[in-house]
């Protein structure tokens, strides 16, 4: 099996894992820190938006079984796009959204993928998340690995309480948790 990297910031991490982490040909879904310049941050340093990080996730996969094209239109139904400021009730650069390409078919298809999300009037403001070529990867502290498996309870409050769901079951007609 030869896999590929892939990388998306879609605000609080813990809530970009679940989707991707059972499906076929995904082989490890890691929440980390990325695009800042801050070597090896903490999830404090992180927080307090002087690093430059993202939170984010890398995704090993097998293009074969799921391909990028299929992450990126995935990314797209777990965030909303137009926030600039973070991600529903997470604010700060930390929460930005982002796709962070690993080489130029990457940045393509990501690009490609904006602008049909853009052109399709499904929002009526602009598309904020950004493309970024990937910078180094920090994975997060353990406690955050993982986190719907460890504390599913807390997860699923989190996931309601900050609008994220309600967002996706208005403007994707589901709940991707």
């Amino acid at each position: 099996m030869s896999t590929s990297i892939a990388t998306f910031a879609g605000g609080c991490f813990w809530c970009m894992v679940k989707p991707f982490d059972e499906q076929s040909g995904i082989e490890s879904v890691i929440s980390g820190y990325t695009g800042g310049y801050v070597e090896n941050p903490s999830y404090e340093q992180v927080c307090t938006d002087l690093t430059g990080h993202y939170e984010a996730v890398q995704i090993t996969f097998d293009p074969e079984v799921y391909p990028y094209e299929k992450l990126v239109e995935t990314f797209w139904t777990l965030i909303d796009p137009t926030d600039a400021g973070g991600q529903f009730h997470d604010r700060g650069k930390s929460y930005m959204t982002a796709i962070f390409y690993h080489d130029e078919d990457q940045k393509r298809i990501a690009e490609e993928s904006r602008k049909r999300l853009e052109e399709s009037g499904k929002f009526n403001k602009p598309i904020a998340t950004k493309i970024l070529e990937a910078k180094k990867f920090y994975p997060a502290e353990d406690y955050h690995q993982h986190y719907y498996k460890k504390n599913p309870t807390h997860y699923e409050l989190y996931s309601i309480g900050s609008g994220r769901t309600a967002f996706q079951q208005q403007n994707w007609g589901s709940h991707n948790e």
